[in-house]
């Protein structure tokens, strides 16, 4: 039987945001694959959810309110980065010229526009999203992004709330 205590559950959650972060790094430098307004959304996604499951291994509470909490902010986090996935996905999914382009790049919208109309913006009409041009298994990256970000709501669930406290058996999860 495999046991995962909750701060070596985190770490290895935290490994795998940064193993993600790594891949999307290599794609985009090595690999020439630049990434557009949506894929640079579900980065900070990604990245957000990696710190928090980093908080909640060093951190490691003792409350079992401490842990549900860092489960359920984790999982609030992957909730949103699912979300900007389902969304890329959808324009994926139409036919080309039939979502509103745009037209700037990321920097600079930020640069001439607020943040909050910027998201707005960019989630309610990426056209340049729209592009394929990467598959793994026939599944573009927005796809894999929002598997990902599954498994690791998933998987904090799992090693925040479902594993026992420290109190009963050193907080384990027992496969």
């Amino acid at each position: 039987m495999l046991t995962v205590n909750r701060r070596a559950g985190n770490a290895l959650g935290f490994l795998a945001c940064a193993a993600l972060m790594g891949y999307a790094l290599y794609a985009q430098h090595v690999l020439g694959l630049e990434p557009c307004p949506l894929c640079i959304f579900q980065r900070v996604a990604v990245i957000s959810v990696g710190v928090l499951f980093l908080l909640a291994a060093l951190h490691n509470p003792s409350s079992r309110g401490g842990a549900i909490g860092y489960g359920l902010l984790i999982d609030l986090a992957a909730l949103i980065g699912i979300g900007i996935s389902a969304r890329h996905i959808w324009i994926q999914a139409q036919p080309p010229g039939s979502v509103a382009a745009c037209g700037a790049d990321l920097n600079y919208l930020l640069e001439i526009m607020p943040v909050t109309e910027v998201v707005n913006k960019v989630l309610f009409g990426s056209g340049e999203c729209g592009k394929i041009d990467w598959t793994l298994l026939g599944l573009s990256m927005p796809w894999w992004v929002l598997i990902a970000l599954v498994g690791l709501g998933s998987w904090a669930v799992l090693v925040n709330i479902v594993a026992k406290s420290k109190k009963s058996r050193a907080n384990t999860l027992r496969f």
